[in-house]
């Protein structure tokens, strides 16, 4: 997990490390120039030593920005390293992120959803892999911009205890008129594994999803 910054560091000093060497290849090509110049000019009419000392002057400011730039691309892998390190501890903790995968367990499971406006009725519907409906829970909070968080225990439309593993919930959210109101669910899972791809970290959870670690909400 950690190699995949490991490697993106490696990138960036390798790029940094090409950049020196095809510096240090100009200044022996202006050298070698600049020594048949001297070597071959008319001792009467002496050559004007202003331009080499320019073109010496803005080799040497190049040379100043790649070692700059190298500097900074080292910090930039150190702090890379520093998130991987933050990441690893996500591992066997809870978050919340978009989603609509549902992680039951024998403790029950808990969905949540945000409505993006008001609403005059909500409804939840939780599907099992087959997609058949298996419980439906109404008069659910109406408000917006609130993430809301709604228990379910586990049990069917009967009261039957369900077996544990991962539904698909479904919202239904309506205004006075009737119309649908946008909304967002969100899954509520352990974080199993953590992967990283070009520096971002991906969270691979216990309701069979990943995500983005950025797109986390909330950490438990």
């Amino acid at each position: 997990m950690i190699d995949a910054t490991a490697s993106t560091t490696a990138t960036a000093s390798s790029s940094s490390s090409n950049a020196l060497n095809q510096l240090s290849a100009d200044y022996e090509s202006f050298l070698t120039l600049l020594t048949a110049q001297i070597t071959n000019q008319d001792p009467l009419a002496p050559m004007d030593s202003t331009t080499f000392v320019t073109q010496l002057a803005q080799l040497s400011q190049v040379e100043q920005t790649v070692e700059t730039n190298a500097n900074l691309e080292a910090i930039s892998a150190q702090m890379g390293s520093i998130a991987s390190l933050s990441g690893l501890s996500l591992i066997g903790r809870t978050v919340t992120a978009p989603g609509d995968q549902v992680a039951l367990t024998g403790d029950g499971a808990v969905v949540p959803y945000r409505l993006e406006n008001e609403a005059y009725s909500v409804s939840l519907s939780i599907l099992d892999e087959n997609g058949t409906v298996v419980k439906v829970m109404t008069g659910l909070p109406t408000g917006s911009g609130t993430m809301q968080n709604i228990g379910w225990d586990g049990t069917d439309q009967s009261g039957n205890v369900l077996p544990e593993g991962v539904y698909t919930a479904e919202l239904t959210a309506l205004d006075t008129d009737g119309e649908p109101v946008g909304y967002e669910l969100f899954g509520r899972a352990e974080v199993q594994r953590i992967s990283y791809n070009e520096g971002l970290a991906t969270l691979e959870l216990a309701n069979g999803t990943s995500v983005l670690a950025g797109y986390v909400e909330v950490i438990e």
